[in-house]
Parts: structure tokens; C-alpha cells; sequence
């Protein structure tokens, strides 16, 4: 986009039928999207590709998720690089939008060229020296399958255990020595951590752990091969991986406990590792068919139609659900899900430190050792008040938090020589504090406008009163109001 001339494309509006955005050097053209209606994400950017006759154009599209409004429904650009969370795919169904294509050609100007280039370069030698760099290589984010396993903290049939009896059977692992047929990467990443897979007649990238967990242990499947052919729907057909098994997951334990019944869902009946009926179940979710039209609007909104006792089973922050970490084991991220401006989500801070076990740096940089501890909620508000800043810094380079924030590659003082040397504006690493102190100020203030308040920065009911029942994390929960209590008082509000 940026070779393009163009630094931020608004959207307004709705067209009167099907069409997408082809965006050029020479402005924006409006074009007829009949040829797209119902088109996979990766069919519909060969189609633009096709009729442009240009194979170097770049698509962001919706499938027929987006197209159907579903309220979980992704945008996907480069055929498989997913904006999940929130629904942003509904919206451009919204819109009758399908697609923004964008082919540039025009040059960038770095204010101080050979500079820049110094500071990408150790930038690269920290991740390629880096003591996961391997183990990352190998596997991306699916290690998490084993590593959270590890240490009792790995959803497991909805969040009600933490270790996984089966998971030499889906593990990254698993994935790695039987289906991957080579490693891919994000445009000019020197870790190329995705994977691309062939199994079972399917050829496709991925999945990342939050996809590879929502259709294995979460929802109690031991077949890989079933979450491989759900990680290519969903990436086609433009799904969030997170909410779509969260709703599936979460009906499986209300009949279970028998807060719901068939008879309540058109005759659905879901029992763990059901894997023919969850596919069917997506697929009508997906076109909004059947059950599947209520099922689209998401686990938070279904669950109004029932008890209380199945609305406090549903895992969920703002009304959005929560990732596959589970915070009475990882209580910094716990206390992330919580204080998220968009809801039950890791990406607002993603402190992975407190599982690097670096207790003499986490004392050095937050107060105290304990900030290095994932099992405790001391120094845990020090930690988010600082990954939360990289984090929002890390999005606006458009580098990846895996790599940027995760690894601990970034800082306030690299950052700042980067943007030095690309634009010649000083930003200096105090400055750079203070904006993203205050752009998180003003998410709270506009939350605050939609009526919320402290009362919604917290976690469902499970984390904060049932204790997991064995593994390394048995028997701990998460204290989240002294932690956003200690938070607030970081940001000083009131």
C-alpha cells in the first residue's frame, strides 16, 4: 500500500452490490465483485490477479463468513495471513465489500538510507542469535503445544483441565515431523516461522497454536488430520479459529452438564471430539444456515438465550473471547486479557516475559523477581504497563509481536534508531513513552464513552474460583483485582 502514495485508505458507506477496491499509483478504481460472491480468500485474489492481469497486486479479502456477516468473520491478506479478532470480515460484508487489491509502484525515501540499514541489521542478528530462533524455526508459535502442556496451563474440553493426555498426537511436533512440507515467512522475515502442510489431500499454510489448539484439546479431538482440514476452512472461508471453536467448545460443556439442551439448539447435539458434527456445524455457521445462524453471532450473544449458570461458563472478556492461554497459570496475560481495550485479548501487551524464567532482569526492569514468576501476580501490572507500550509500538512498525515483543528483540532505544534513521524525525525513547501512554489513554476514555468502566477489566468466573485440579498448575487462580488495581495506579486513573 505504501508504494501505492497512499498512508491510510477510509472507508465509508455501503455499495449498492458486490465490488472491491483496486487502489494504484492513479487513485482508487470502483470495481464489480460478481465473479467473487461466495470465492475462497485464496480464489478470489487469483480471480483480481487474473483480471488485472498482474501477479505482484496484493489482496485483503473476506470469504463467505464475511459475506455472510458472521460476527467473527476475518479480512485475510496473502492468502493466509489472517485479521482474526473482533469481526472485521463482517464488516466488509457490511459494506459489500469483498476486496482491497493494491498494486504500487512508487519509490520510499529514507532519510538517512545506510543508517536504517545498520539498525535492520542487528536487529536481524538478535533474532537469528536468539535461543528459541531454532526452536521457532521449526515449529512457529504450534511449540505452545507442548510448552503450555508442559507446565498444566494447555485448554483442554473448555478450559476444564490443563494437561493434554493426548498430545503427542497434535503437538507442533507431530505437526513438524509428519505433514510439513516446508517453512514460509511473512514478507522480509528472516525467521520463517509459518509452515506449509500437505495432508490428507489438502495443501495449505499453517495453522498457528491458536488454531491447532481450538480444534484439538479444546474441543477434545485427538486427530490432527481434522484440525489441519479446519485450519483450511477457516482460513478460506475467513473465520476467527478463537471464537469459532470457543462457541463449539462451549456447548460441548453446557450439554455435558446439562445446562442445554438438543432440543434448545434445532436438535445439535455435541459431545468432545465429535469431529463430523463440528464440521457440519462450521459449515453452517459459515452461510449462516440452520442452527448455524444463531451460532454466527457468537458465543456471548447465543449464550442470552439460556441460564445464568451456561451465560458464566462462556470465557470471555468485553464480549470477546479468550485466547488459548490460561491465565491461572500465566497471570501477566491474565491480567492483559483483562485490561484490553478490545476485550479477552493477548495481543494488547503479550507478555511472554513471565514465562522466561529471567528472574535477576525481571528485577532489574519491574521491581521484582517475581515478575519472572508466571505463577504469581506480583510485579505482574509493572510487566503489562511496559509490553503493552512495545506492543502498540511493534504494530505501528508492522513487525511481528512474535519476533518484536516475544522474543524481546525491541526496545524503546532500538525503535527509537529506527525511526530516526528512516524518517528524520527524532523520536526520542522518553517520547516515545509519552504518545504511546497517551494513544492507550485514549482507548480507555473511549471505552469509558461506551460506558465502561473498572467493573469490566476482569476475567470469567472459572479463573478467579476454580482452581486447576493437577498438573504444575494445580490448585492456583488469578487475583485480578489486585492486579488491575496496581494497574490503574501505573496510569494513574482513577
Amino acid at each position: 500500500m505504501k508504494l501505492t502514495g497512499f498512508d491510510h485508505i477510509i472507508i465509508t458507506g455501503k455499495a449498492d452490490q458486490l465490488s472491491y477496491l483496486f487502489i494504484t499509483n492513479d487513485g482508487v478504481e470502483f470495481c464489480d465483485g460478481s465473479r467473487l460472491k461466495e470465492k475462497t480468500i485464496v480464489e478470489t485474489t487469483s480471480i483480481i490477479r487474473r483480471i488485472h492481469r498482474d501477479y505482484q497486486i496484493q489482496v485483503a479479502a473476506i470469504g463467505s463468513a464475511g459475506e455472510h456477516q458472521v460476527l467473527y468473520s476475518t479480512i485475510v491478506s496473502s492468502g493466509n495471513r489472517v485479521n482474526g479478532r473482533t469481526g472485521m470480515g463482517a464488516v466488509m460484508g457490511s459494506k459489500n465489500l469483498k476486496a482491497i487489491a493494491v498494486r504500487g509502484s512508487k519509490s520510499i525515501e529514507f532519510a538517512e538510507p545506510l543508517a536504517f540499514l545498520a539498525e535492520v541489521k542487528k536487529i536481524e542478528q538478535d533474532i537469528q542469535n536468539h535461543n528459541e530462533y531454532t526452536k521457532r524455526y521449526q515449529m512457529g508459535t504450534t511449540m505452545l503445544m507442548s510448552d503450555l502442556n508442559r507446565i498444566g496451563i494447555l485448554p483442554v474440553n473448555h478450559f476444564q483441565d490443563g494437561v493434554c493426555d493426548y498430545i503427542d498426537k497434535v503437538s507442533g511436533e507431530k505437526l513438524a515431523r509428519t505433514f510439513k512440507v516446508k517453512n514460509k515467512a511473512c514478507f522480509n522475515c528472516n525467521l520463517h516461522c509459518s509452515r506449509y502442510y500437505i495432508c490428507e489431500g489438502i495443501e495449505a499454510e499453517g495453522p498457528e497454536y491458536e488454531t491447532l489448539c481450538s480444534f484439538t484439546s479444546k474441543i477434545g479431538n485427538e486427530h490432527l488430520p481434522f484440525a489441519l482440514e479446519m485450519n483450511h476452512w477457516l482460513n478460506q472461508m475467513g473465520l476467527d479459529s478463537i471464537s469459532t471453536s470457543e462457541v463449539i467448545a462451549w456447548i460441548m460443556e453446557c450439554q455435558e452438564k446439562g445446562l442445554i439442551q438438543p432440543c434448545d439448539l434445532d436438535g445439535l447435539d455435541l459431545k468432545w471430539g465429535d469431529n463430523d458434527k463440528v464440521r457440519e456445524v462450521i459449515k453452517q455457521i459459515t452461510f449462516r444456515e440452520g442452527i448455524g445462524n444463531r451460532l454466527a453471532n457468537g458465543t456471548f450473544l447465543l449464550s442470552q438465550d439460556f441460564s445464568e449458570a451456561a451465560q458464566k461458563l462462556v470465557l470471555h472478556v468485553k464480549g470477546l473471547d479468550i485466547i488459548n492461554g490460561d491465565p491461572r497459570g500465566i497471570k501477566a496475560y491474565g491480567l492483559t486479557y483483562a485490561i484490553a481495550s478490545r476485550g479477552g485479548d493477548h495481543l494488547r501487551a503479550e507478555p511472554f516475559f513471565e514465562l522466561t524464567n529471567r528472574k535477576a532482569e525481571a528485577k532489574k526492569r519491574f521491581g521484582t523477581e517475581k515478575a519472572a514468576d508466571r505463577l504469581s501476580e506480583e510485579g505482574k501490572a509493572a510487566l503489562v504497563f511496559y509490553s503493552e507500550k512495545i506492543a502498540l509500538l511493534t504494530d505501528c512498525l508492522t513487525m511481528c509481536k512474535n519476533i518484536g515483543l516475544c522474543m524481546d528483540v525491541l526496545n524503546f532505544d532500538n525503535i527509537s534508531s529506527l525511526l530516526l534513521t528512516c524518517t528524520g524525525i527524532k523520536y526520542t525513547p522518553a517520547y516515545l513513552q509519552k504518545i504511546m501512554n497517551e494513544s492507550i489513554d485514549l482507548q480507555k476514555k473511549l471505552n469509558q464513552k461506551f460506558g465502561m468502566s473498572q467493573r469490566d477489566d476482569t476475567l470469567p468466573e472459572r479463573f478467579l474460583k476454580e482452581p486447576l485440579k493437577r498438573g504444575p498448575t494445580k490448585g492456583s487462580v488469578v487475583d485480578i483485582k489486585k492486579m488491575v488495581t496496581e494497574y490503574y495506579k501505573l496510569h494513574n486513573w482513577n
